[in-house]
């Protein structure tokens, strides 16, 4: 059985809204005419552009992949960084391209043993402990509007300096838990101002033009 959604041929001489009601032309409002010619023209602009930067991604990418085995093959020195982190400049420093790879990260099971010890451990400190602290532990298993964890904030009780060892188990806990879930990859362009040290990005993002 095909799952392909069939359009509604719009017979001559009316227009179909987006619920699927025709409407006879001579009825349709000049205001929504115009409204839809202009996003129509919008929309088929749009298209190639968002085409040619996925285009531009994907050949950049290649490209400074190349070259980075290219320097491994040839000259035996690796460009980049930890976890493929890139960053290419011109002979002269006056542009510079980065590859930036981003991992998402996530929690599985043993987050609640983490939790667990944590918990015992403000149980103890209740009349001792800091309130800040306190406050911190709390606001780090805190979730979102769809139920997660912030990873970030709960790493961060790691940089408490508390020997406890339920505390330094439950830390030990959380570094085990943690899983890659996803990464992301970023191509960021930038243009040295004047001959300062400092570089201004050369946005390919719509907001920032």
């Amino acid at each position: 059985m095909s799952s392909e959604v069939k359009e509604t041929v719009v017979p001559a001489g009316y227009w179909k809204d987006a619920r699927g009601v025709l409407t006879p032309e001579s009825l349709v409002k000049p205001v929504d005419k115009e409204r839809d010619t202009l996003v129509r023209a919008i929309v088929e602009r749009a298209i190639p552009l968002s085409q040619s930067l996925r285009d531009f991604k994907q050949d950049t990418f290649a490209d400074i992949q190349a070259l980075v085995d290219l320097s491994a093959e040839q000259y035996g020195a690796t460009i980049g960084g930890k976890k493929g982190n890139v960053t290419l400049y011109t002979y002269d420093g006056r542009y510079k391209v980065q590859r930036a790879m981003q991992d998402r990260i996530a929690f599985d099971e043993r987050i609640q043993a983490a939790k667990e010890l944590i918990d015992a451990c403000v149980a103890e400190w209740t009349q001792d402990a800091r309130p800040e602290l306190l406050a911190i532990i709390d606001r780090a298993f805190s979730t979102d509007k769809e139920g997660e964890i912030n990873p970030g904030r709960v790493l961060q009780l790691r940089r408490h300096d508390i020997t406890d060892p339920r505390w330094l188990r439950a830390m030990d806990a959380l570094a085990e838990a943690v899983q890659v879930v996803s990464s992301k990859s970023y191509i960021r362009i930038y243009e040295r101002i004047g001959d300062s040290d400092q570089y201004q990005p050369i946005s390919l993002d719509m907001a920032g033009v």
